[in-house]
């Protein structure tokens, strides 16, 4: 067992983790950071799975963190890409309405988007055909110019090397433990002595929390996500193409998503996992974490809270690729859907749950304990907030 003494102890090194060493160097560059990781590598879970899509603000209610910080991050990762030659696919979005219905739920996202100081525009179906030639609407659609695509494995390696030039430490394949005393804790083969603590620890965040008497109410419902992707030749969109969502859940829904490097998947599934790095079939099988989220679904079932039932019931279905392309194929003009042929690494996402009412929570929750920050409900769109929402916790949660 090796000792440690650190004046900041972050565990995970998922892309919120590497944010928070990050603003920390930049307001404590003399402090001694140290990242604790389970696995052997940075961003090997959400972090480096999602879509890589840098969101513009239009979902979110005016008065969330994601609605305060979707826009800054948005300039923060689109500046960071462009100043270190790291790749980015500036082609934008648009959302389109499927019929009259949907028309309402589109006005209400044009609104929150101009409350959160999103850039973007109504347009008919003679502008939508200027900018995505194969997509389809009814009536009017929603243009997002400032919506983008990065590779958000090529990010977070970068910010690691970045981290390491400035002295941050890593330490890989050592799992967080359990807490052995005030401003301690032992990792794998390691224990440190800190003086603050910031759990970062993505699907793993809310037990972690418990150690440090946080997160009593919430517990994390896995949610795996699978995309089709298009391995023809030809490409048959050139921007991302999203359907309007139904702002209930903070699911977006099955969409066209437009790859950095110009590749086109569909998708994403939002399947109910059974344990929390479900993966694949029996993969990573916990039964004790099986035992405890099957009976929080079953919950979740029975009382068909926010229309859990009819999610999982409909989430299964999109496991057959025709279902899925058909979900899909009603947002363009032509689909050679026999392009569509393989599946994409799943990625999981760890969604808060309030216990007290059986309601996904919308929002990132912030909890601090005596000597402890823990980030908890890390979803879509944190990739794209992470760089001023860890300023933000730095500047409110760490000195007060």
């Amino acid at each position: 067992m090796k000792n440690y003494n650190i004046d900041f102890v972050i565990i995970g090194s998922g892309i919120i983790g590497l944010t928070m060493a990050k603003s920390l160097i930049g307001r404590y560059p003399e402090s001694k950071i140290a990242i604790v990781e389970k696995e052997s590598e940075v961003g090997q879970h959400a972090s480096g799975l999602n879509s890589g899509v840098l969101h513009a603000g239009i979902y979110y209610a005016a008065d969330s963190l994601k609605a305060k910080f979707c826009k800054q991050g948005n300039l923060a990762w689109t500046g960071y890409c462009q100043e270190n030659g790291l790749r980015i696919n500036q082609c934008g979005k648009v959302i389109v309405a499927k019929d009259e219905a949907e028309l309402k739920t589109l006005h209400e996202l044009e609104k929150r988007a101009l409350n959160n100081g999103a850039t973007l525009k109504r347009i008919n179906e003679k502008e939508l055909a200027a900018i995505e030639p194969n997509a389809v609407t009814y009536g009017r659609a929603l243009h997002v110019p400032s919506t983008a695509v990065v590779d958000p494995k090529e990010i977070c390696l970068h910010l690691k090397n970045y981290l390491q030039s400035k002295g941050v430490q890593f330490f890989f394949s050592s799992p967080y433990l359990l807490k052995t005393g005030r401003n301690q804790i032992q990792a794998g083969q390691n224990h440190f002595t800190y003086d603050k603590l910031i759990n970062c620890a993505g699907l793993y965040a809310d037990k972690i929390a418990h150690d440090f008497g946080c997160s009593e109410h919430y517990t994390i419902i896995p949610f795996k996500g699978l995309y089709l992707k298009y391995t023809l030749p030809d490409k048959p969109v050139k921007t991302n193409i999203y359907p309007v969502p139904n702002l209930a859940n903070p699911f977006l829904g099955v969409h066209f998503t437009v790859t950095v490097d110009g590749n086109v998947k569909i998708g994403p599934t939002a399947t109910p996992a059974f344990w929390r790095e479900h993966y694949d079939l029996f993969g990573n099988f916990n039964f004790d974490e099986m035992s405890s989220i099957i009976g929080w679904e079953a919950k979740l079932f029975l009382s068909n809270s926010f229309g859990f039932r009819d999610l999982a019931i409909e989430e299964i279905k999109k496991y057959k690729k025709a279902y899925l392309i058909d979900k899909a194929s009603y947002m363009v003009s032509k689909l050679n859907k026999a392009g569509f042929s393989e599946w994409s690494k799943p990625g999981i996402r760890a969604q808060l749950l309030d216990k007290r009412d059986l309601k996904l929570v919308q929002d990132f929750v912030v909890e601090k304990g005596e000597d402890s920050i823990h980030i908890l409900n890390a979803v879509s769109p944190a990739f794209t907030c992470s760089i001023p929402f860890s300023d933000w916790v730095i500047d409110n949660y760490l000195n007060s």
